[in-house]
Parts: C-alpha cells; sequence; structure tokens
C-alpha cells in the first residue's frame, strides 16, 4: 500500500439490478454478487481485491441497499464499513452520505467513488492511475478516470480532454471539456480517431470537502440531509426519503465540468462494465458443456441443463431454473426491457 495515498479513502456504491444481464442478474442477487466472469471472484469481490491493493480495509466504504448488505458481508468478510441505505435514492445521495462520514473522521480526505460490477484485468495501471488522479484532487480538482477507447463504442457516454496540466505526481492529467452523450456509429468512430476523447466510466477522485461544498452550492437541499444524517445517524430513517433522487453525474460533474473545475486522467487497464451479453460474450465466452454446430454466439446455463444450438450466428442464449432468454448480440442492450414488461405482468417472482 502506498504511501502517496495515505489520505485516500475508497467508496463502493453497490445499487442498482443489472437489468440488460437478466435472467442471470436479478433485483433480489444482482451482478455485483454474481461472478461472470468465471474467475471464482463475484465483481464486488474483485473490486474489493483492487481497492484493498490500495488502501486498508478500514478506508474501503460500501454503500448499498438493506436487501444487499447480508450478501455483501459475507462476499467481503474484512469490511469495516458498509453505510445501508433505507431505500435507492440514486447515486449522489450515497456518495455524498460516504464523504460526509470519511469527512467527519478526516477533513483532508480525498474520496473516490468505484463500481461495485465492473471488471478491470491489469490492476498496476489500475494503481498507478488512481494515485495520479488523487494527486490531481489535492488541487481541488473534481478528478475523473478517463478509459482510453478501444473501439468506437456507441454504449458508453464520452470525455473530451482539453490541455495538459501541471500536477507533481500526475504527468497525465488533462483538463477536462466536456462530457458528452452516447454517440451515434459515426461520431464514435470520430472521437476515437481524434485521440481526444476518453470512455466515461464513472470513476470520481475528489477531496470530500471540495465534494460537499460543490453539492452544497449545488444541491443545498441535498447537502443538509446529508449533513444532518452524518451528525446524528439515527435522524437516517427520517431524513432519507426526503432527499433528493439524483446522479453524480447530473448533480455535480456535469455543472462542475462546465465551470472548469474538472480534470480527466486518461488511462488504460482493461475495463469492462459488462453492461449486457454482447459485452459478457466477450469476457468469458459459453459454458463448458453447452453446443454450438454451425452457430455462433453465447450460450449460459446455471442449472446443468445442455443448451445446443445449430444455425443460428451471434445469438445468446441463458437458461436458469426458472426462465430461458433467446435473443441475439445485436439486440443485447434491449434485454432490460423484459424485466419491467414482467413487471407489468405482475411477474415480480421473475425479476
Amino acid at each position: 500500500m502506498s504511501s502517496a495515498l495515505d489520505d485516500f479513502h475508497a467508496v463502493i456504491p453497490a445499487g442498482g439490478a443489472g437489468t440488460r444481464l437478466w435472467p442471470l442478474s436479478r433485483a433480489a442477487r444482482p451482478k455485483f454478487l454474481l461472478d461472470l466472469d468465471g474467475s471464482g471472484r463475484t465483481l464486488i469481490q474483485q473490486t474489493w481485491d483492487r481497492l484493498h491493493a490500495l488502501v486498508p480495509a478500514e478506508r474501503i466504504h460500501v454503500v448499498t441497499g438493506a436487501p444487499h448488505a447480508e450478501a455483501i458481508r459475507e462476499q467481503l468478510p474484512d469490511l469495516v464499513d458498509v453505510l445501508v441505505e433505507p431505500s435507492p435514492r440514486n447515486s449522489m445521495p450515497a456518495i455524498g452520505w460516504a464523504a460526509a462520514v470519511v469527512r467527519s473522521r478526516d477533513p483532508e480526505a480525498v474520496i473516490g467513488s468505484f463500481a461495485a460490477d465492473h471488471v478491470i484485468s491489469d490492476e498496476t495501471a489500475f494503481g498507478a492511475a488512481i494515485a495520479e488522479a488523487v494527486a490531481t484532487a489535492r488541487t481541488g480538482l473534481v478528478t475523473t478516470i478517463g478509459v482510453t477507447p478501444t473501439e468506437p463504442s456507441t454504449a458508453f457516454g464520452y470525455i473530451r480532454a482539453g490541455a495538459a496540466l501541471d500536477v507533481p505526481g500526475a504527468s497525465t492529467a488533462l483538463a477536462m471539456e466536456a462530457f458528452v452523450e452516447k454517440p451515434d456509429a459515426q461520431t464514435a468512430e470520430e472521437y476515437l480517431a481524434s485521440g481526444a476523447y476518453t470512455w466515461n466510466a464513472g470513476m470520481f477522485v475528489v477531496k470530500a470537502d471540495v465534494l460537499l461544498q460543490h453539492l452544497e452550492r449545488l444541491q443545498p437541499t441535498l447537502h443538509a440531509g446529508l449533513a444532518r444524517i452524518a451528525t446524528d445517524p439515527a435522524t437516517l430513517d427520517a431524513t432519507w426519503p426526503t432527499l433528493t433522487s439524483i446522479a453524480i453525474d447530473h448533480a455535480v460533474a456535469e455543472p462542475v465540468s462546465l465551470e472548469g473545475g474538472m480534470a480527466v486522467v486518461p488511462a488504460t487497464f482493461g475495463w469492462d462494465d459488462v453492461g449486457d451479453f454482447a459485452a459478457l460474450a466477450e469476457l468469458r465466452g459459453s459454458d463448458p458443456g453447452t453446443l454450438f454446430v454451425d452457430a455462433s454466439g453465447l450460450a449460459v446455463s446455471t442449472d446443468d441443463t445442455l443448451v445446443a444450438v445449430l444455425g443460428l450466428d451471434d445469438v445468446v442464449v441463458v437458461r436458469t431454473p426458472d426462465a430461458v432468454l433467446v435473443t441475439t448480440r445485436a439486440l443485447s442492450q434491449r434485454v432490460g426491457e423484459l424485466p419491467k414488461t414482467l413487471r407489468s405482468l405482475g411477474r415480480t417472482d421473475l425479476v
């Protein structure tokens, strides 16, 4: 563990249901609790592993909902600090709550927020990027990690970078000019060719005090509620439902970027958000024992049922004990529509 990170705390917001990976991912057991890549470690365990390589356990803070808290504690036996939300309120209340708790313990602390359900293959490069982001955040900038694109993807938002910053210990840090939404295919090609854009992986590194100052200015009601909870935890149940439900991107990152208050550290460390079955197919391939004849795609069977595919290309077949999904890789982004439809039909037992 590096002394350069002595003031750094890692925050893991663990929420969401991963609906585009239904029926593998369910509300009761979302994708961060699953071993999706066949590594033997679930996604949240992998997140813990790479962060614990940088900081001690007491400086890793998980924020999650009550339905998942017990499973997380079971999967992360060394976890010291878990903050349990009474109900989902999006990422800003979760990260803001952790920031308020961390600041109360260390007013100079830098926090980093990292999703619980991403895969990163090069942990050494990841650690180097975090060290540069922490050095940049100490200057007062809200800093994000920009993942170097490997293809002209239309599945991710992008970050447009500007001039180099002169930050000791952060030789690659750049001024951030703007977040841009998911592009069409032609625009994505242009972004890739320009070299000025990175993927937005939703990783934010910032001094806890700076984040809360921005929040007080931009979302004063939310800030006041979080301050109340941090000061008096007994008010959590009464205060939490009154908090604004908003993502950190909309609450702080986007407005601060327009003010010139953000930086980006470009990095390459084999990142994958495992966002749909097309991504999962690239990550792990089909289960052993599945059968493809004159066919291609992804087949997953969680109950040892043989899945055989004949004469179909780029197919996705997923079998669980209570559901079967058949689609194509091209339509993977639409799988999230199925749980919504099931809810509308009253089949909440399947979501």
